[in-house]
Order: structure tokens, then C-alpha cells, then sequence
């Protein structure tokens, strides 16, 4: 059913968006490593169900842990270069660095897994190990599951403990919150340690829905940026809309297309995330959540 493939992919591009955002807001970093923190969890997840027979659905707390292990090795590795005030230009540099690190990385363990286990580990999926319920597959209920359970778990933290408050106000005004007392270092380490458990625990869901390849993670920042940038990178709301803006359209229309012209379109899914963020940028330079509707509203009922 491609709705509910949609819906899954949905899913999962609204945790590795979310992650992407939450960084940018804090450090004003575009970090294009955040593909490569999924393929990450989602080789561990592969490692614990071959050397310990752990079913993914249960290394999804270990990927979580990973995950903010791989968040927070990055962040102290960007950290002189945010200290010396570094441009946009040089972080994203420095995080496509680490991509290219944690892609060689990828490839290289990938051969070592396979020489321990006596089978190529360089492509897998876990389509098969997967369950249903109600006629629908079982990624479907749990990466819906995950995305409620993180919205009441950011919506408790950010606005019902002081620590909410504070990382609130560094997202909104950094230097503002540091005059007024607040540790933004905390706050800008808790963001990328959180951008990485969420990546990783995407990857770890991701084999349930397409083969995973260690140069996974340079094919979906695409889509991850195309889903901050719809929604509005300055905004964690943002990634909520874009993620599912993205998410549908490159599967729903990607589908129809190459019913009507083949399926080779289905191999050119990318370019309509590129169109639609192109098509916001133009129309809306800050994303969806920049736009103030309410002027919006006023021109539209004035006119």
C-alpha cells in the first residue's frame, strides 16, 4: 500500500529533520553528517541481530544510547571551531568531514562484519523480520508510536522543567540567555546529543522499509534538508510540517509518475524534494513556520 509506505517514510524523516533542526538552532550548524548518524544505528541494529539475536524493535533503546554517544563526539569535535567563531561556510565543511569519516567507517565495518558472520553485510533490509497487525506492517504502528511518544516527551521538557525553559531561550536568543545566567554550552550539547539518538534510532527502523547500503545516509540528507528547510529551519515545529510535506510528496508523487511513465522515475524521487524546497525558498525564504500567516490572512481578507 504506498499510503502506508508513505506514511512510514514520513515517519522517520520527521526524526532525522527534527535532529538537523534542533542543532541548526542552537549552533547555527547544517550538519550533513545527520544521514550518516542513521546508517549508523541502523548497522548496529544489524550487529546485535546477527552476533545476539536481538530483534531491531528491541536494540531501538542501545541505538538511542549510540546515537547520543555519536551526537556528542561531534559537537566536541565542532567546538574549537564554534569557540573561534567560525563561519557557516567552515562547519559545514568540517560536518561534511565527518560524514566522509563516518561513511569510511561504515564501509570498512561492514566488510568486518561479513568476514565474522560468513555473509556479505554490505546491503540488508528487515522486511522480513517484521510482523503485522490489522493487514498492516508493524513499522507502520511503531515509528508512529516513537514520533507521538518524542512530541510528549519534548513538549514535557521544554515547557515543564526549567531546563525546557532555558534551552528555549537559547534557541530564541543566545546571547540574551547568557546574560541573563543561563549555560548555553549545556544547552547547545544537549541538542546534538539528542540530534544523534534520534538519527540513530531512525536508522534502526529504516532496514524495515528499504535496503540499507553504507552510502545510505548520502542519499536521504536530501531529503532531510529539503524537510528543515520547508518547514522552517528556525522553528522545531518545522520539521514536524516539512518532515511530512516531504515525506508524502516524494513518495505519493514519485509513485504516480512512474505509473504513468515507467518505472524509472521511481529512481529520480530525490528531485521532488529538491523542487518543492526550491519552490518554498522562492516563496517563503524562511520555510513554512517563517511565514507570518496572520499578515497572510490580513492581505487575503483586505483585498
Amino acid at each position: 500500500m504506498i499510503l502506508e509506505g508513505a506514511i512510514i517514510y514520513s515517519n522517520l524523516l520527521v526524526l532525522l529533520a527534527l535532529g538537523l533542526t534542533l542543532t541548526y538552532i542552537t549552533t547555527n550548524v547544517p550538519n550533513f553528517a545527520q544521514g550518516s548518524y542513521a546508517i549508523v544505528g541502523s548497522y548496529v541494529a544489524l550487529t546485535l541481530l546477527k552476533l545476539f539475536d536481538i530483534n531491531p524493535y528491541l536494540s531501538l533503546p542501545v541505538l538511542f544510547v549510540v546515537g547520543a554517544v555519536v551526537g556528542l563526539i561531534t559537537y566536541l569535535a565542532l567546538k574549537p571551531l564554534l569557540k573561534r567563531g567560525a563561519s557557516v561556510e567552515i562547519l559545514m565543511i568540517a560536518t561534511l568531514a565527518i560524514d566522509l569519516i563516518l561513511l569510511g567507517a561504515i564501509g570498512a565495518y561492514s566488510e568486518i562484519l561479513s568476514q565474522i558472520v560468513g555473509s556479505t553485510q554490505a546491503k540488508f533490509v528487515f522486511a522480513n523480520l517484521d510482523f503485522t497487525l490489522f493487514g498492516f506492517k508493524g513499522i507502520l504502528f511503531v515509528s508512529t508510536f516513537v514520533i507521538i511518544l518524542l512530541l510528549i516527551g519534548l513538549y514535557l521538557l521544554l515547557y515543564k522543567t526549567k531546563f525546557g525553559i532555558a534551552l528555549r531561550a537559547s534557541m530564541e536568543n543566545p546571547s540574551l540567555a547568557q546574560t541573563m545566567g543561563i549555560d548555553v554550552e549545556k544547552t547547545r550539547l544537549f541538542s546534538w546529543i539528542l540530534s544523534g539518538a534520534l538519527a540513530c534510532v531512525a536508522g534502526g527502523l529504516l532496514p524495515f522499509m528499504q535496503e540499507i547500503v553504507p552510502s545510505t545516509g548520502d542519499l536521504i540528507i536530501i531529503s532531510i534538508f529539503a524537510a528543515s528547510i520547508v518547514g522552517g529551519l528556525r522553528h522545531i515545529s518545522g520539521a514536524l510540517i516539512g518532515g511530512y510535506i516531504i515525506g508524502l510528496s516524494e513518495s505519493l508523487i514519485t509513485y504516480y509518475l512512474s505509473q504513468a511513465f515507467g518505472t524509472g522515475f521511481l529512481v529520480y524521487g530525490k528531485v521532488i524534494s529538491l523542487i518543492i524546497m526550491i519552490l518554498t525558498l522562492l516563496i517563503a525564504p524562511y520555510g513554512i513556520t517563517g511565514v507570518d500567516w496572520r499578515k497572510v490572512k490580513k492581505m487575503l481578507f483586505t483585498s
